[in-house]
């Protein structure tokens, strides 16, 4: 069980560092609180500043934990240095939030421990949210040799050799038990007799490189670090940081330049600095190069296909219809109008949400014909001298619709990631575990998600799985998977060990399925498609309002009733009153200080609400009665972020318009 009392002289001290990973800190803790029962442990939580609210929960729900909350962020080095002083256990684990742990993973590992005396570190065999094994399970001291076939991309290349894949040491079979140089900071476990000679984390590194550098000093010192490939853990690998961010490449690459200046000699730490520097300024190219083309090739493509659709139709209709006998187009049409006409329909298309993804053509459309409606307007207001042809702006919108339809259907067709046509489809579900879990979290599920297309029960005993209500047994999954067609398979924690999850997930490997993980008790469903994307989160949570379609969409509505609200306003002044306040708050909306709706100001809500501007009119004015408690308000608040839409802001528009004025 996990001790309360550090003044004892314990087997095992658990210290995880978190910042703002709520939802995956509480589901690691109820896997470390499995494993931890009946042994001599401890467990430690530094907090470091977090804005989520993980505190609470820790205090709230894991009671025996012993649980530090940091008013600043002082790093990852100097959070684990808190609690290992504060710590009592012979041996120390150093986890990561973003975890599960096997129920007999802390047996095993100390098992290891006592029998291996010259093991100073141990490292054990981590699978990311698939089941698929993470190669910095095991890793070689990052000479600049090996740094050099890193950064160039040579150990994925050759991923099994002993020369260029010393890094990861892909040579070595991740099946069996070696002894390694590096161990990882998601989950690692050391000797506090070790740590004694050669010292805790150095604080210089404040994230990436610590574990390193511990794990060198350790094998200078005379001890051996070790990858046991018998314990395993999920390792959600990219929630904790942001791995493929400009940041992180900045944060990691000088840690290593701190390592490096550290540990080797003056002319391979010089030498090792100025490979870093390449790679820093190499990697952040690339990544500047493939945000710009992933931001800007589909709205590239369709100013290309729109221009030279509409040259071409010009041309053809100045030869057949406006200059038969001979003649053309003056210039200007092709250097301002058409480009005009072009960045009115992009304008329209990306305010539509015609360039989210995954591709929706209603949505393409939609804006194309709002921009179509906007050109046809300001064209009528045009000097007759500028008004080349309202049939090229018709033609041209006909020619749009074709151009986009092509340049969609192309990349979904090529299957280009990301750009897929309504990839968004509901998702067909099936939770595996047993009564009452599975309908709790299929309860959840229904109320997380809008729309799910199918939510099916598995039952993870041994007794008959079609007995209420279920579609089979865990013996018969591979079967109702492809029967049901499931997209995703959630896995209930309560009824299942995480050993079971991971084999699982390992033998479905080839189904392209997904997965998440349900804790109990908990208002969380949690997941990872893969080690480079963070995966859905399912929560009954506030997250709607904040997504960023949805901020977009608002501030679009901001702006366009507040031109209205201005045009009108000789008129809409009698109905607000207030006159002076009326307009100034129309200003202020116009400008982004304040939003026409926003959240009612009470002191203190139960839930975390995204940040969103200063309304003047509230969600409580949709109800017709004088102002409800705040309990209430706050209920009201959390609906209105939580299942938010834009319809809801013309519907308070119209109910609250006499407060307009309000101050």
């Amino acid at each position: 069980m996990l001790s309360q009392h550090p003044s004892l002289q314990l087997k095992l001290s658990v210290v995880i560092v978190s910042y703002n990973v709520k939802h995956f800190l509480e589901q690691c803790l109820h896997s470390v609180r499995a494993a931890a029962a009946g042994l001599d442990a401890e467990l430690f939580v530094v907090d470091n500043a977090s804005v989520d609210g993980s505190v609470k929960m820790v205090k709230e729900k894991f009671p025996e934990v012993i649980c530090i909350a940091n008013q600043d962020n002082p790093g990852f080095a100097r959070a684990n240095n808190q609690a290992i002083r504060l710590s009592t256990g012979e041996y120390i684990l150093l986890l990561n939030p973003d975890t599960i742990v096997e129920t007999d993973t802390f047996t095993k590992i100390i098992s290891f421990m006592d029998s291996h005396t010259d093991a100073g570190g141990l490292g054990v065999k981590m699978v990311d949210g698939t089941g698929r094994f993470l190669p910095e399970s095991k890793r070689g001291l990052p000479t600049p040799a090996v740094a050099f076939c890193k950064i160039f991309g040579l150990s994925r290349l050759f991923p099994k050799s002993k020369t260029f894949n010393k890094y990861h040491l892909g040579y070595l079979d991740k099946d069996k038990t070696h002894q390694v140089e590096i161990l990882a900071g998601a989950f690692m476990m050391l000797r506090r007799s070790v740590l004694d000679k050669v010292g805790l984390l150095d604080e210089d590194f404040f994230m990436y490189g610590e574990d390193i550098d511990l794990s060198y000093r350790i094998i200078k010192a005379g001890y051996q670090n070790y990858y046991f490939p018998e314990a395993r853990i999920i390792h959600y690998k990219g929630e904790s940081t942001k791995k493929g961010s400009l940041n992180y490449v900045f944060v990691f690459y000088t840690a290593m330049i701190i390592f490096a200046r550290k540990h080797f000699s003056a002319k391979n730490a010089q030498l090792f600095s100025i490979l870093i520097n390449i790679a820093i300024y190499f990697r952040a190219f690339l990544s500047i190069v493939s945000r710009v083309l992933k931001n800007t090739l589909l709205p590239l493509a369709d100013v290309s296909l729109l221009f030279a659709g509409l040259g071409i139709i010009a041309r053809i209709w100045e030869q057949q219809v406006i200059y038969p006998w001979g003649g053309h187009y003056p210039t200007e049409l092709y250097l301002f109008v058409i480009p005009s006409f072009i960045a009115a329909w992009i304008v329209s298309i990306y305010y539509s949400g015609g360039y989210d993804k995954p591709l929706s053509l209603w949505k393409s459309y939609r804006g194309l014909a709002v921009g179509t409606i906007i050109i046809l307007v300001i064209y009528a207001l045009l000097p007759e001298h500028y008004r080349f042809s309202r049939s090229l702006i018709l033609t041209g919108s006909v020619w749009g619709i074709l151009a986009l339809t092509l340049s969609r259907l192309l990349l979904h067709i090529f299957q280009i990631s990301g750009y897929r046509i309504n990839a968004s489809k509901s998702k067909r579900f099936a939770v595996v575990g047993e009564e009452p879990e599975v309908q709790r979290v299929a309860d959840l599920l229904q109320k997380a998600l809008s729309n799910p297309g199918f939510i099916g029960l598995i039952n993870s005993g041994a007794g008959q799985g079609e007995k209420n209500g279920f579609l089979g047994s865990l013996t018969q999954i591979k079967d109702i998977i492809n029967i049901y067609k499931i997209d995703e398979l959630i896995f209930c924690a309560k009824d299942m060990p995480a050993e079971n999850i991971i084999d699982q997930m390992s033998a479905l490997q080839h189904t392209q399925i997904e997965y998440k993980i349900a804790p109990p008790e908990s208002m969380s469903i949690i997941g990872s498609n893969s080690i480079d994307t963070a995966g859905d989160l399912y929560v009954i949570d506030i997250n709607s309002i904040g997504r960023f379609q949805n901020k977009r969409s608002k501030r679009v509505f901001d702006v366009g009733v507040s031109l209205m609200l201005l045009a009108s306003y000789p008129i809409t002044v009698f109905i607000t009153g207030h006159p002076f306040t009326y307009l100034k708050n129309i200003f202020s909306v116009f400008i982004g200080l304040k939003s026409v709706t926003g959240y009612y100001p009470i002191e203190q809500h139960d839930h975390k609400l995204p940040d969103i501007r200063k309304g003047i009119l509230f969600p409580t004015d949709a109800f017709d009665q004088q102002k409800p408690d705040d309990q209430t308000i706050g209920r009201i608040n959390m609906l209105y972020a939580r299942d938010y839409r834009i319809s809801t802001e013309f519907r308070l528009l119209y109910k609250g318009f006499r407060h307009l004025g309000r101050k």
